[in-house]
């Protein structure tokens, strides 16, 4: 076990990948490696953070270390601080300046639901934003940064940004490293398999309760301050983000979905529902965003032997707002094109 009295300057969590991929293992043991050799820093390799269950010894080890971590993973940075978050890891989100430039590849597919926003993946309003959870249960005032391991196919972009959040920029020589309970380097070898599960993004979330209206599957619950969670998160149909698509606030993750919208990426505004490019070009129009969740739990609910749905009362009036919303310049551009017959 790490002691909680650790002396470090902060902890560096390696997420291993799901996969077997050789060059992926060999990154990860690189920046594991290099880490190891920082003065004063500790190294905590784990199994995949999405698979782990609550109980597991990697998370009862990450919540043993006090103050500031390091956290590289193969899920984008903003799915791993709150999976890190449902399981009791908690902090601010700590700053990441490795690939910290726009993501031209943010926009690749269509399907999530829309806001139009005010800069914080809530819907804009003439008054005051909206509350989100954080504003009345805000998390401990250290710091988490979480790094993309995608970012990257070498390790030294990572040691560098490491180097950086721990305070090791420059020549590092003659710094005596500080002793560690445990030891500098643990590994820890817990049995995973592949999970499928929502995480809530709560710095967004308004506690609205949408997700567990539209949810027919036990999913999500409440706790005792009547805020929203994950309650059953294995109840959750394999394949299925439906509930990320009708969410108002952008703020429910599915960190292994395909769409980086979906999957967790630092996304704005109107970037947040990815619009389909192949729409511009004369390909059939997709449904949007409520009648692909409409659609989507309508499969799952079958394949359980349950009956169909469809577009109930709750979707109707979400579909009905965003109709009423401003439309964005993305939205005025299509229409621009359409106009043209292409």
């Amino acid at each position: 076990m790490i002691s909680a009295a650790h002396l470090a300057t902060c902890t560096v969590v390696v997420s291993k990948g799901q996969s077997r991929n050789p060059e992926k293992r060999q990154l990860e043991q690189a920046i594991t490696d290099a880490c190891a050799e920082m003065p004063g820093v500790n190294v905590v390799v784990v199994p995949h953070l999405y698979d782990l269950p609550r109980d597991s010894e990697s998370y009862r080890q990450l919540a043993a270390i006090e103050g500031d971590l390091v956290v590289v993973s193969w899920i984008y940075g903003r799915a791993a601080h709150w999976v890190l978050d449902r399981n009791g890891i908690r902090g601010q989100t700590g700053a990441v300046l490795l690939g910290d430039e726009d993501d031209d590849e943010s926009d690749e597919e269509a399907g999530v639901s829309r806001s139009d926003v005010s800069g914080d993946g809530g819907e804009a309003t003439s008054g005051e934003a909206p509350e989100r959870v954080t504003d009345w249960d805000p998390r401990p005032e250290r710091r988490i940064h979480c790094i993309d391991l995608k970012l990257a196919a070498k390790p030294e972009p990572f040691v560098e940004e490491i180097r950086r959040i721990a305070g090791l920029e420059g020549d590092a020589d003659g710094v005596e490293s500080l002793p560690i309970i445990g030891g500098k380097l643990v590994q820890i070898d817990d049995d995973t398999s592949r999970r499928w599960y929502p995480v809530i993004d709560f710095d967004r979330c308004t506690n609205c309760m949408e997700c567990v209206d539209f949810c027919l599957f036990g999913v999500y619950g409440v706790d005792g301050a009547e805020s929203i969670l994950v309650e059953q998160p294995d109840n959750c149909r394999k394949g299925c983000p439906a509930c990320s698509r009708v969410c108002p606030e952008n703020a429910i993750i599915f960190p292994q979905h395909k769409a980086p919208a979906i999957a967790g990426a630092e996304v704005e505004g109107g970037e947040g529902f990815k619009i389909d490019l192949s729409q511009l070009f004369g390909a059939p129009k997709e449904d949007d965003p409520i009648a692909t969740a409409a659609r989507e739990r309508d499969e799952q609910l079958l394949l359980a032997g349950r009956d169909a749905v469809g577009i109930d009362d709750q979707l109707r009036r979400r579909q009905t707002d965003l109709a009423s919303r401003p439309k964005d310049r993305l939205d005025s551009l299509i229409d621009s094109l359409d106009d043209f017959d292409l």
